[in-house]
């Protein structure tokens, strides 16, 4: 039932829609109309009142009923000068040979019409006056041909817009349209790709491409055979980059909201470029240092030049004096004389050089190039490591941090001894403390390979994978650092408060436990970041630093507060353990003290290391920062890796514990064997004598429950009697 209403409702509302057009369509007087026709063209114009003919300059075409317009149907018109298609939901075809011969025609507009969908070959042909054409908002999938067109205008204006199933501009797509000057206003179209030699035969002042969302190939030589363009628009789209020929012509370039540009061709082909609007402030950077480069080495060409230009006129004054000839009695009129041909020479030569290199003419102004956006305070015009002596310390200090841990990890985890509760938490630390170094790893190298040129990567390199991972290697193994640094700390305080109450010290099953909700919090917080709370993005280290929107805010301040408490947490429980310690009641074991005393040198040098980074940390996350991003590079990599490589030395490497396991691992490959040797002996004594102590405890406990056992019927008897 519902089915069949609305097949009957269905033709009902198109017969409708189809009398609503028929109603508004009003024929031009000078054309002739029909059931499914119009003709417009040099016979119905004549027969028009001659003196109204005036008003016919423009004829206007709206809400047409008809599906096609055939060929020739404006053929020969000589008195309109504007022809406007708009608001036709039936058009459907435009044939070829439509506008043909319309010698006085200058404007022809086509609009609104979204059925249409085939604009046939030679459409447009023969239209010498023709100034504007403008196809938008149609159905078309094919780029419409323009090759018999033939203007002799000046200033050709050229608009394809909203188009939006048109894929390609097609090579060769505009030759035959006009030989002068013209402006392409091709924008919010569906091209996917602009094809080899599109321009081919074009004189362009001015490209458009804006707002073209799917655009994403431009094909480098898409401009070969053309001239220009003078200003080129490709905001707005998702280019990936821009072609190398055609550039040099180039003299305004907009790049808005264009994402994917992330990198520029050489900036040695935009030899005319004057002002540029583009999307990062690090382009603007490689724009800026490139002129000032361009510049400066012009200076110096033309000291060389005039230097040699000197050297050149002081010998050819001195060597005449050197022959035999020059000693006569002219020889002191023929000095003026000399020196007379060489000024002219040299006025004729600055001249020559003046009229063929004006580049080298300094006493006109610099001309300097404007660019936006302008660099900002998260994005200077510097490299990743803005100081010489940092990228000598940044190499030092990650070698140190990533070797040491790396060397730790494998001693412990390879040692004879048992994998106790402080030696695991240690394994967690140094794997915290090798990421961190594997961050001013990656830094350090961008850094090195992107050396004066780093304006030119600094997108391709923020925006990509490796800033991402770079940035969560740093925050995961910062937090784990923290976190597995308080774990210790409460450990060992635990530890040394109830050295008699074996049973209640922490157990390597808690111990896997606790650590794992330190692994989940740091995975957590170095992954909310690539979710978009926060971002890597923001600076070229590839820290946390965006604050704009309130969740990002919050993310840091939480971050920065946490470690703040972790930091009150371990001097609260060391002050106790010092306490303890120096209480000459206190019964705790001796190893215990001393492990206590070194996890503190440990730790506070940890905390001292990252003090400066949370105090300017936590202004700048309030929106006050106390330093610039160029500063904070130098706690980057002074302050904040300190930890990461003193730490294996502070804990692990100058112990003889250490040293002992270092000794028994490089056995294995036929070092340090007697040594081994002499380790492995008092390990096997030790063990065997705690075996014995063990055993013996053991007996003494049994026994001790027989009489315990063996006691309590004699008190029950005594109890009953």
């Amino acid at each position: 039932m519902k089915l069949s209403l609305v097949c009957m409702i269905f033709p009902l509302l198109l017969n409708i829609r189809f009398s609503i057009s028929l109603f508004n369509f009003v024929c031009p007087e000078i054309c002739h109309c029909s059931d499914g026709n119009i003709r417009c063209n040099n016979e119905t114009e004549w027969l028009f009142s001659a003196s109204r003919k005036d008003k016919c300059r423009r004829m206007t075409l709206t809400h047409l009923s008809i599906r096609t317009i055939a060929s020739h149907s404006f053929e020969g018109l000589v008195n309109v000068l504007r022809i406007e298609i708009s608001q036709s939901v039936f058009l459907e075809r435009i044939e070829a040979l439509a506008f043909n011969n319309l010698h006085n025609l200058s404007e022809i507009s086509i609009q609104n019409t979204k059925s249409l969908v085939n604009i046939g070959r030679r459409a447009f042909s023969n239209l010498p006056k023709l100034r504007y054409l403008s196809i938008c908002n149609t159905g078309i999938t094919v780029f419409p041909d323009m090759s018999t067109i033939y203007s002799i205008e000046s200033h050709f204006i050229l608009e394809i817009c909203e188009n939006l199933h048109i894929e390609s501009i097609p090579s060769n797509a505009f030759v035959g349209m006009t030989k002068e000057h013209i402006t392409m206003n091709l924008y919010k179209n569906g091209f996917r790709e602009i094809q080899r030699c599109a321009f081919n035969g074009t004189k362009i002042d001015k490209l458009v491409l804006k707002g073209n969302s799917k655009l994403r190939i431009i094909h480098e030589e898409a401009f070969n055979g053309g001239i220009g363009p003078d200003v080129l628009d490709v905001s707005s789209t998702p280019i990936q980059k821009l072609p190398t020929s055609g550039l040099e012509s180039v003299q305004i370039l907009m790049a808005q909201s264009t994402y994917a540009l992330k990198s520029l061709p050489p900036l040695n082909l935009f030899s005319s470029l004057r002002k540029a609007h583009l999307t990062y402030p690090s382009h603007c950077c490689a724009f800026q240092n490139w002129k000032a480069k361009e510049h400066n080495s012009l200076f110096a060409s033309w000291a060389n030049l005039s230097s040699q230009h000197e050297e050149d006129r002081i010998i050819s004054q001195v060597i005449p004096f050197l022959t035999p000839e020059s000693f006569s009695s002219s020889l002191v009129t023929q000095i003026p004389a000399t020196a007379s041909v060489t000024s002219s020479e040299e006025d004729s030569e600055a001249l020559s050089l003046e009229f063929h290199y004006p580049e080298f003419d300094f006493s006109q102004p610099l001309k300097i190039l404007q660019c936006s956006p302008k660099p900002d305070a998260f994005n200077p015009c510097e490299d990743i490591i803005g100081y010489a002596f940092l990228r000598v310390l940044i190499w030092f200090i990650n070698i140190l941090a990533i070797v040491g841990n790396l060397i730790v990890l494998l001693v412990v985890m390879t040692s004879q001894y048992k994998l106790t509760v402080p030696r695991f938490l240690m394994c967690n630390l140094a794997f915290a403390n090798f990421c961190m170094g594997v961050h001013l790893l990656m830094i350090a190298t961008v850094d090195f390979k992107t050396r004066s040129q780093y304006s030119q990567y600094a997108i391709e390199w923020q925006t990509g994978a490796g800033c991402s991972a770079a940035g969560f290697f740093t925050v995961f193994g910062s937090e784990l650092s923290v976190y597995t640094l308080t774990v210790i700390t409460l450990e060992r305080w635990h530890t040394i408060t109830y050295a008699l109450q074996l049973e209640r010290r922490l157990c390597r099953r808690q111990a896997v436990l606790i650590m794992m909700g330190g692994w989940l919090f740091s995975l957590t917080m170095a992954l909310l970041p690539l979710l978009g709370v926060s971002s890597y993005m923001k600076v070229s280290i590839c820290l946390p630093m965006d604050i704009e929107i309130l969740p990002s805010q919050a993310y840091i301040v939480i971050i920065l507060l946490l470690n703040v408490i972790a930091f009150f947490i371990i001097c609260a429980c060391y002050i106790k353990i010092y306490l303890a310690v120096r209480n000459p009641k206190f019964t705790g074991k001796n190893r215990d003290t001393r492990i206590a005393k070194k996890m503190a040198v440990l730790i506070f040098t940890d905390f001292t290391c990252m003090a400066p980074i949370s105090f300017f940390a936590i202004s700048a996350a309030f929106k006050f920062p106390l330093i610039t991003v160029t500063n904070s590079k130098i706690l980057l990599v002074l302050f904040y890796p300190i930890n990461s490589c003193a730490n294996p030395f502070l804990y692990a490497i100058f112990t003889k514990a250490f040293r002992r396991d270092m000794c028994i691992l490089m056995s294995w490959f036929g070092c340090c064997k007697k040594k081994a040797n002499m380790y492995r002996m008092s390990l096997h004594y030790a063990d065997h004598h705690i075996g014995k102590h063990s055993s013996a405890s053991t007996a003494n406990r049994t026994s001790h429950m027989v009489l315990r056992n063996n006691r309590r019927p004699l008190s029950n008897k005594g109890r009953s009697l």
